[in-house]
């Protein structure tokens, strides 16, 4: 059969789009790389796993208030994706979308260092009104800043490169973070007003990492049509009609969802150890610190596991893992206070590996998606999807302060395997690609 013009056409698009990828691509893993790694410093000042619910048990010690932080992460971070993705998916240049919302991360922690500075003695409640308030919208600009740097990575760099991308990331950000918690998160975490320069050092690195996103060399041939078609097909209100007509899809979004159980329990494990063994305080700097190790270490096995064997066998493996914490600090109760407070540091080390899951999933989404522009599609559903258990975190903690923690940490850790043993049902997307390549 004779190829049609318009075949040849987009045959033609497709190969000189892949050929300038390909000519940018080295440049653009060197930006890619740069972005992650000043961003992460600034992470590390605000760790979700310990600083952050440091900071709202320092206005109001509450198990159901402490509940609404991974709800309002997961509703910005997934939900607010959902909005923008058809913007993204027909957005040729996203880098300044980019640099605009690494600015917002930055106003929001500016905002808070100065409220704190102002409020935390008078007015502890309004504070931590406004806390809530701006860490809500820090998540909403998160997820879209998330899903802006998956859908760069989906264009600018091929599927057997990202892992690598993943390990000179996730370890060189590792090293640069633990170094400054060391000089800087340590010590401030000590001082009465610490969290002022805490929220300021955050606020400066994501300023910096906004740089970044100008160097990104973009390909001006970015669609083949039928991408475009592709994109253009899946309307906003037929998010759900995708998810039910891709088998595959949907069953990544079960163990998404059942991940989510170790997002919901983790501001209240640092919160645990401070009411079982007593003053915690000179702990979070180790905690976090392990915490980044263990993220960085990971990394260096998941990375080139991910380019050689697909994504597919990581989320196994991770998501297997995460199911550590929960039992970890459940069997800590049996054992003596001062032993259990020697090793509740073991505990932090596979909450490293959730960052690295987050990545993955995106990563293992993009691969699933059967055009360039439904990849931000395909990663927002899958976020969106992840937000839905997340309306059980309050009504989580508030069960934490009534039961205590160990029956939801079991149930935890429950989900968590159910998710994993869904995840052994998960297509590799390589094996896709590959028998189209031979046919």
């Amino acid at each position: 059969m004779i190829p049609s013009k318009q075949t040849l056409e987009n045959n033609e698009k497709r190969g000189s789009y892949r050929s300038e990828v390909a000519a940018h691509e080295p440049r653009n893993i060197a930006c890619l790389v740069t972005y992650q790694v000043v961003a992460r410093i600034g992470w590390i000042f605000k760790t979700e796993t310990v600083v952050m619910p440091a900071v709202l048990d320092a206005c109001i010690a509450s198990g159901m208030l402490r509940g609404f932080l991974p709800v309002l992460n997961r509703i910005g971070t997934s939900l607010f994706p959902l909005v923008v993705a058809p913007l993204v998916s027909h957005t040729k240049s996203i880098r300044w979308l980019l640099v605009g919302t690494t600015i917002g991360l930055s106003i929001c922690f500016a905002v808070l260092s100065v409220a704190w500075s102002c409020l935390l003695n008078d007015h502890p409640f309004f504070l931590a009104i406004i806390f809530l308030g701006t860490y809500g919208l820090f998540s909403a600009i998160n997820g879209c800043n998330q899903l802006l740097v998956a859908t760069l990575q989906g264009r600018l760099i091929s599927a057997g490169r990202r892992g690598r991308v993943l390990v000179v990331s996730v370890t060189s950000g590792s090293v640069f973070a633990i170094i400054a918690a060391f000089v800087a998160l340590g010590p401030w975490l000590q001082e009465p007003d610490g969290f002022v320069k805490i929220f300021a050092a955050t606020s400066f690195f994501f300023f910096a990492a906004a740089v970044v996103p100008l160097f990104f060399k973009e390909s001006e041939n970015l669609f083949s049509a039928e991408s475009r078609r592709a994109s253009e097909a899946v309307r906003p209100h037929s998010f759900w009609q995708v998810l039910s007509h891709d088998s595959s899809l949907a069953r990544l979004a079960v163990v998404a969802a059942s991940f989510s159980a170790a997002m919901i329990l983790f501001p209240h494990y640092q919160a645990f150890a401070r009411e079982q063994f007593g003053n915690t305080s000179h702990s979070l700097l180790t905690w976090i610190v392990v915490q980044n190790i263990a993220t960085g270490l990971a990394s260096l096995v998941v990375g080139p596991l991910a380019d050689h064997r697909g994504n597919r066998l990581v989320i196994i493996w991770l998501l297997g893992c995460c199911t550590g914490t929960p039992l970890f600090v459940a069997a800590l109760t049996m054992a003596s206070q001062s032993t259990a407070m020697q090793w509740f540091w073991l505990a932090y080390m596979p909450l490293g590996f959730n960052p690295i899951m987050l990545r993955i999933i995106s990563n293992y989404a993009l691969e699933l998606a059967p055009s360039v522009g439904l990849q931000p599609r395909y990663v927002s559903i899958v976020g969106g999807v992840m937000a839905i258990p997340f309306v059980l975190s309050p009504i989580v903690g508030w069960g934490i302060d009534i039961l205590g923690g160990i029956p939801f940490f079991l149930a935890g850790a429950a989900i968590i395997a159910l998710g994993t043993l869904v995840a052994f049902g998960l297509p590799e997307p390589r094996n896709r690609h590959f028998n189209m390549q031979k046919s």
